[in-house]
């Protein structure tokens, strides 16, 4: 997200408050901020060393993590983490970093340079020279799909480059498009039970598609990958009054996906539309999608000031929702052994993470909502929070009921005029106590 875009947000709802308070149509405007604040909360057990998106700090932006579970040793298990410019970071289970691997650069000097911006696994897919645990990535600047063997003794760290080189571009026709940057952006990736065909649904950025590919082995171990089809999202929306909405935005930019997941057991997918809310629709994008939670901000109307870059909004119409505040990002799954859970995601404007039961027989209610707060002494906590990665399963030792990672968009005390981001450790069993007190 461009620094452009959090003012945007921020005057966003700054607006719509000031319009509530000058007419009280609904409650006063920083209710949902008090509601926010009195949400139960948890502190990080450990963070890893801060990220600075800047020339020294090699581009690095911490944007959305991974857990890759070692079945043999536990406790030596991984997170597989994006940097966006500044490429992957692989950590282990005390946020020690393992490996760092670059993104490709553009194919011309004047040419946009790779940028990882999510990342999901594959576990087992069947390759040309057997069966492999992949973390498959989105290079945003190259609008690529890249591929990452896993093996977690591989003396010069765990992850290898499998990407077929012929790999096309996912959404763009040539580079001139490309360099435009409407392209690969958000990524979930899912197995067909009944075929065993693996998959990676991928969003576009600046756009409301959702492409599913699929993953394909090729020569030498490699893996690339076809396009299946593509879902187009709503730009605009029918609101209760009858009068027609579509979130802000620069010119020609409309309201993009970027957290995805798809539950295994029924093979749904979950989108979050990032000014919108949270979608659900078949994993192979061939039934009607349903919104099942709104953001706060749905129905606002404002207007785009190309000299500030900033939307002017109006007066809040009351038809948006109550846990999420935009954009709402970071979607991730909590599975449960007896198939409870939850679907839980980032609510990014308000600092905090909304948990909704997991079963479509339930439409997916509300269930709680959890902050993650500085620890005395120890890691701070996770503001504006990208991306999210949870596992309920044994780590070892300092996870025995599995791990949350969350993304840190303000890390501090580093997070200054450099700009600062990081990852989260959270003990899984705490959150799940947490909320289901």
């Amino acid at each position: 997200m461009t620094l452009h875009r959090h003012a945007r947000r921020a005057a966003l709802v700054l607006g719509a408050a000031s319009a509530v308070l000058a007419t009280t149509l609904v409650a006063p405007a920083h209710a949902h901020l008090r509601t926010a604040r009195t949400l139960p909360a948890v502190t990080p057990t450990a963070e890893t060393a801060p990220l600075f998106d800047d020339e020294e700090g090699g581009n690095g932006d911490a944007d959305d993590p991974a857990i890759w579970r070692n079945e043999a040793d536990p406790a030596r298990s991984l997170v597989i983490a994006t940097a966006k410019e500044g490429g992957l970071r692989v950590y282990g289970l005390a946020a020690e970093e393992l490996q760092a691997v670059p993104a490709p650069a553009g194919p011309g000097p004047d040419d946009a340079p790779g940028r990882f911006n999510n990342v999901d696994l594959v576990p087992r897919m069947a390759l040309s020279g057997g069966r492999a645990d992949i973390a498959v990535v989105t290079d945003r600047g190259n609008d690529r799909l890249r591929f990452y063997r896993i093996d977690r003794d591989r003396p010069r760290g765990p992850l290898t480059d499998v990407t077929d080189p012929a790999a096309p571009p996912v959404f763009s026709k040539n580079q001139a498009e490309i360099n435009e940057q409407r392209t690969a952006y958000g990524l979930a990736t899912w197995t067909d039970r009944a075929t065993r065909r693996s998959y990676a649904l991928v969003s576009r950025r600046h756009d409301t598609s959702v492409a599913l590919l699929e993953l394909t082995a090729g020569a030498g171990g490699t893996v690339g990958y076809r396009t299946v089809r593509t879902l187009t999202l709503p730009s605009s929306f029918r609101l209760p009054d009858g009068t027609s909405w579509t979130p802000c935005a620069e010119p020609g930019e409309l309201p993009q996906v970027e957290g995805m997941v798809v539950d295994p057991a029924n093979g749904m997918l979950y989108a979050g539309q990032e000014d919108v809310g949270i979608w659900r629709v078949r994993a192979d994008l061939t039934s009607r999608p349903t919104l099942i939670d709104k953001v706060r901000e749905y129905g606002v109307p404002a207007v785009y000031d190309e000299q500030t870059e900033e939307c002017a909004a109006g007066a809040d119409p009351g038809f948006g929702g109550r846990r999420l505040s935009a954009d709402v990002e970071g979607l991730t799954l909590i599975e449960e052994p007896d198939g409870d859970g939850y679907l839980m995601a980032s609510s990014q404007g308000d600092d905090t993470f909304a948990f909704y039961d997991r079963e479509t027989g339930d439409a997916n209610e509300y269930e709680a909502g959890l902050r993650i707060t500085a620890r005395t002494g120890g890691p701070d906590g996770s503001e504006e929070c990208d991306g999210a990665a949870a596992l309920n399963q044994p780590l070892g030792p300092d996870y025995p009921r599995g791990l949350l990672v969350v993304q840190d968009g303000h890390d501090t005390p580093h997070d200054g005029e450099r700009g600062a981001t990081g990852f989260k450790f959270v003990d899984l069993g705490r959150v799940l106590d947490r909320i289901e007190d």
